[in-house]
């Protein structure tokens, strides 16, 4: 697995948002995630870690840490209008991914319930209108985002957006420009709304410019689903567990993934928020084990 640079993220730490008193400090994560044994890692969101560059490059490099990727929300789907304030939000963000010398921006669509309340704000499915908006609006920021900052974009599939399943992802792929935009494939999320990992690596393999390392539990996803559970809650039920106790199984998507014969960042993300502040070391640790036994 020599093609495929492991890291981790804050999101397996429990943190979903800049400042909430139910995350560890950011000081923690750091420590522990390096002592977990990973050497690369997200920003996470936006003002979790510090956001002065000179700051947070002291505080990764001594670390023995490097950061792989920024991470932005987006909601281009509601069309021109909404350009500036994503733009405000994305060049924040790349910024300060580009001085720590990273070169992915990791975009996340917006969601259509919200990630705290799962109140329903907007439909779920996306007009033949609005995917134009998304695919010529994600097409202008992959752009942009190269032009200004040096960054490639790879867009996230992930639940409770209007890029999720097989389906979706495969139709934003198709109408969407390779050289503007990639993917990250996140196994969790893509398992999560029924999609097959391997089959998309080998379909859409030459899209995939970064991984989430990811699973799910079957047996809570099936409650989960049969229950029309947000993700929200689904997430606080447990459905992402620990590898390699859940769905995909990650050996045969790292052997896909290698086969690709591309560097690939594979970050590991548990999504656990809540979650008690002793509880993600141990499972860090343990993951980062089983993964050098899978040879990455």
């Amino acid at each position: 697995m020599d093609r495929l640079r492991i890291g981790s993220a804050p999101d397996s730490w429990g943190v979903w948002f800049p400042d909430d008193d139910r995350q560890v400090p950011w000081q923690r994560f750091l420590d522990e995630v390096a002592e977990a044994g990973y050497s690369w890692i997200e920003l996470g969101p936006y003002g979790y870690l510090p956001t002065d560059p000179a700051r947070l490059g002291d505080e990764v490099s001594r670390r023995g840490l490097s950061v792989s990727a920024g991470t932005v929300f987006t909601s281009l789907h509601r069309g021109p209008a909404v350009w500036d304030a994503t733009w405000e939000h994305v060049s924040r963000v790349a910024g300060l991914t580009r001085a720590m010398g990273a070169e992915h921006l990791v975009v996340i669509p917006s969601f259509w319930r919200d990630d705290k309340t799962a109140e329903i704000i907007e439909d779920r499915e996306l007009t033949a209108e609005q995917w134009r908006h998304l695919a010529s609006g994600m097409e202008r920021l992959g752009r942009e985002v190269r032009d200004r900052y040096g960054l490639g974009i790879v867009v996230h599939p992930h639940a409770d957006t209007h890029i999720d399943g097989e389906e979706n992802v495969a139709r934003f792929l198709d109408a969407t420009d390779p050289e503007a935009v990639g993917l990250c494939l996140d196994t969790g999320h893509y398992a999560y709304c029924g999609g097959d990992s391997v089959k998309l690596i080998e379909t859409y393999g030459e899209r995939i410019g970064y991984l989430h390392l990811k699973q799910v539990d079957p047996d809570i996803l099936a409650d989960v689903v049969a229950d029309g559970v947000p993700f929200g809650p689904a997430v606080a039920r447990g459905v992402m567990c620990e590898p390699p106790r859940g769905v995909p199984a990650l050996e045969p998507v790292l052997t896909a993934a290698q086969g690709l014969g591309v560097d690939l960042f594979a970050i590991v993300e548990q999504d656990m928020y809540p979650c008690e502040p002793d509880r993600p070391y141990p499972i860090a640790e343990r993951t980062r084990r089983f993964l050098r036994g899978c040879g990455a």
